[in-house]
């Protein structure tokens, strides 16, 4: 396998390309990333980020998500004129983070401000987007993809032609996008034409109105209100079934008077300035592979901002090994084989959700009037709640690829569990998220007579005290190995066995004992004799808290390795050499000349 050097291009600067680039440029792969609008976009599309998604910036060193989001605002149910509160409740309840989940709920925050912070942190290594380049055309063949490109000059907006020649290609241009229309993929599936909705950003007078709550007026708009847009800023949503909405997206008046009248308190709560505002088909849809050779789309269907994320950040560290030569091509096929399961149960879900939201709720009719029993209303405003609630597989936690060809669980005990499930307490099997673990508390190398491991080893770069979220990363393997001692064969055998099977800089080893250091100072069985030094990199933990055995299923007498991938999915689960060499055979191709060891 030769390495390559032409980059990897990148369609479309929304989240899920710009994630892409993130995790490409983190792996020292160049990429191009293009855009085919000349300004960067504006809009709060896809404002609610869900813990799993949280997941992926962390693995990425993008703080800044998390730590600037908000939290979601309860919802408040209005009559049509009234600012008197019918009903206040949830999308979806809180709760409390724990050891193996720190992000364990739903959070807003805008595609502008999330992509001028990802933004930032692609131009520090180099890359920024391209603005104002819209692709025409590609082709491909077994060395590259010739992509052709149009750029945008001047205030006369000049074209001008350019063939692109790069590695590979990640469509993540939309379902509508040229990408997937030119690899000819399929797009199964409906579109929920009836529940036609108008979204926006937009500036409010609004006397009276809380700037705490989600508001919903007579079951026919939404405002929402964000700093991000200003201390005046709202988000609103509009869906009827009695109105028709279409072309008030181009016919401003309309769309302010519209607003108007279905919030229904004149002066008091009225539209000032319409900054951004789009239409909206709830898609049911999904392409039928996310692949055809060196092209691949991310986000192609109607699985929102979250999903479309997590296809990136599953394909890009897949592409960045194959690039370096390190990997054979047949990685890549993995990509589809593991997140079309995800895709396909995921609309099942939506699918469902949208019909209780709109079919069954009364969104987007018009409410009972005062006069109607006050029984009639009640079930009017129960079915609305009912509709807009979110359950927690929402989150995205229990997604899993138990399914997928490369992962290897020899647990010997099988554990049925849906693509796009919920997390299962006190289970984890390969495939799963792999879950955080903090208190863990690093024993210097002089402690473990480890000589080889130098003053610029990762032992000494970590903080004394460490998180297993802070070791994982979109750049490497981390193989956690689970003993009761560092003196044991198994110890031994995982490590040799390491070294023999896949690159040092790939992998990131870490031995993980149970019990305190202060339980461990002066016992023999958590040292290396220097009989016993290996020329080897490792870090050796003790799980000062008990999380890391806990959340990975471990007995503290029990000898087990686990692998986390770079995407922070549990590659293997094993008790054996055998399995660690199935797994990265998988990953990374059978190596000539290994030495196959026994348990």
């Amino acid at each position: 396998m030769t390495p390559c050097t032409t980059p990897v291009l990148v369609v479309g600067a929304g989240p899920t390309g710009m994630i892409a680039a993130l995790t490409l440029a983190r792996n020292n792969v160049p990429v191009r990333i293009i855009e085919q609008e000349p300004q960067h976009r504006r809009g709060q599309r896809g404002a609610t980020i869900q813990p799993r998604t949280f997941e992926v910036f962390h693995f990425l060193h993008v703080p800044e998500i998390h730590e600037r989001a908000t939290p979601l605002l309860l919802l408040r149910e209005h009559d049509r004129g009234s600012l008197e509160p019918r009903n206040t409740f949830p999308m979806v309840g809180y709760t409390e983070p724990t050891a193996a989940i720190p992000y364990y709920n739903s959070r807003f925050m805008g595609q502008p401000t999330l992509e001028a912070i990802v933004r930032g942190h692609l131009a520090k290594l180099g890359c920024t987007v391209e603005l104002g380049t819209r692709l025409i055309s590609f082709m491909q063949d077994e060395e590259c993809v010739r992509a052709k490109v149009v750029k945008y000059h001047g205030d006369d907006r000049e074209e001008v032609e350019e063939i692109i020649e790069a590695a590979y290609l990640i469509g993540a241009d939309g379902a509508r996008g040229m990408t997937r229309k030119q690899l000819g993929l399929t797009f199964l599936g409906t579109t929920r034409e009836h529940d036609f909705m108008v979204v926006g950003d937009i500036r409010l007078e609004a006397k009276g109105l809380d700037r705490d709550h989600w508001h919903i007026f007579g079951q026919m708009v939404t405002v929402r209100p964000t700093d991000e847009l200003g201390k005046d800023g709202w988000n609103f949503v509009m869906v009827s079934h009695r109105v028709d909405l279409k072309g008030l997206v181009r016919d401003e008046e309309a769309l302010v008077k519209c607003i108007n009248d279905f919030i229904g308190l004149g002066d008091d709560v009225k539209v000032k300035e319409v900054m951004w505002v789009s239409e909206f088909r709830p898609n049911m849809r999904m392409v039928n592979k996310f692949g055809v050779g060196r092209i691949f789309v991310a986000g192609a269907g109607g699985q929102g901002m979250n999903s479309s994320v997590q296809d990136a950040f599953n394909l890009s560290w897949k592409i960045a090994l194959v690039y370096k030569g390190l990997s054979p091509a047949s990685l890549l096929d993995t990509y589809t084989a593991e997140r079309l399961p995800v895709i396909a149960e995921m609309l099942g879900f939506t699918t469902e959700m949208h019909k209780v939201m709109f079919d069954e709720s009364g969104a987007g009719d018009i409410p009972p009037s005062n006069a109607a029993s006050t029984s009639t209303s009640k079930n009017i405003e129960s079915n609305l709640e009912r509709g807009i609630r979110r359950g927690k597989n929402m989150y995205m936690l229990g997604v899993n690829y138990r399914s997928s060809p490369i992962v290897i669980d020899d647990s010997g005990v099988a554990a049925v569990q849906h693509a796009y499930g919920e997390i299962q307490e006190g289970i984890l099997r390969a495939g799963d998220r792999a879950p955080d673990a903090p208190g863990l508390v690093l024993i210097p190398p002089h402690d473990c007579a480890l000589s080889n491991i130098s003053s610029g080893s990762q032992s000494n770069r970590m903080a004394r005290g460490t998180r297993m979220f802070d070791i994982f990363a979109s750049t490497h393997h981390t193989v956690i190995i689970f003993t009761p001692a560092l003196v044991v064969p198994f110890v031994q055998s995982v490590l040799a066995t390491l070294q023999q099977v896949v690159p040092k800089e790939l992998v990131r080893r870490v031995v993980v004992l149970p019990g305190s250091p202060s339980e461990r100072d002066g016992h023999g069985e958590s040292q290396m004799s220097s009989d016993e030094d290996q020329a080897i990199d490792i870090e050796v933990l003790v799980d000062q808290e008990g999380h890391a055995y806990r959340g990975y299923i471990v007995e503290e007498q029990e000898t087990k390795a686990v692998i986390v991938r770079p995407d922070g999915v549990v590659g293997a689960v094993v008790r054996g050499v055998r399995g660690l060499e199935q797994y990265f055979e998988g990953v990374f191709g059978k190596k000539e000349g290994m030495l196959v060891l026994q348990n």
